[in-house]
């Protein structure tokens, strides 16, 4: 039976060393994020000021994988 998954959206506050992220959710609780591996294989950049979808892990509420880069309407993308 497979879990069901916490997934929350929020704004990327810091780049770390080795592809981490500091994530501010829309709940105001930072978490740690890493880019998970398929957007690592398409290439997807990530930087400071974007908004992403996080899936938290269930161990550990504090980390979790970055798996969605959401668009900004204010860029040209």
């Amino acid at each position: 039976m497979k879990e069901e998954r916490l997934i929350h959206e929020g704004l990327i506050a810091d780049s770390l060393p080795n592809g981490l992220f500091l994530v501010l959710l829309d709940n105001e609780k930072l978490v740690l994020g890493h880019v998970s591996g398929r957007m690592q294989r398409r290439f997807i950049r990530i930087q400071p000021g974007d908004r992403v979808k996080i899936e938290l892990s269930w161990y550990d509420s504090t980390r979790g994988r970055i798996i969605y880069k959401l668009h900004n309407k204010d860029s040209n993308d």
